[in-house]
């Protein structure tokens, strides 16, 4: 049963010239094995992280930190929740997470199904 659908669209020329004019904000929206990625891939992350709190329905208090986007060992992205997002998901009933990002043309998008 599918609990919440999220999507967010980043553009990315936008979201690189805010990451290089405030630095510190890699530290507040990534987690340190995010950090490292190409900025088309942050974005896409961005719009991830995005999309899960659009998925939850939007809770206050929710941290960018607290969905962490990582590879499988295939090379699909996975999605692996912490903190306070990981406690809504739980009350909701979601047992897993489908994500699918995308960048092309300058844009970074990402769609997130929360599944119970």
């Amino acid at each position: 049963m599918i609990v919440g659908i999220g999507v967010d669209l980043v553009d990315v020329a936008r979201f690189a010239a805010t990451v290089e004019r405030t630095p510190g904000l890699l530290t507040r929206l990534f987690t340190e094995g995010e950090q490292g990625e190409p900025v088309t891939s942050l974005a896409a992350r961005f719009a991830a992280k995005e999309a899960v709190a659009k998925a939850l329905g939007g809770p206050p208090g929710l941290s960018h930190r607290e969905a962490e986007i990582r590879k499988a060992a295939d090379g699909r992205p996975s999605l692996h929740l912490t903190g306070r997002a990981e406690e809504i998901a739980g009350s909701l009933g979601v047992r897993n997470w489908h994500v699918s990002l995308s960048h092309d043309g300058g844009f970074a998008l990402a769609y997130v199904i929360a599944e119970g």
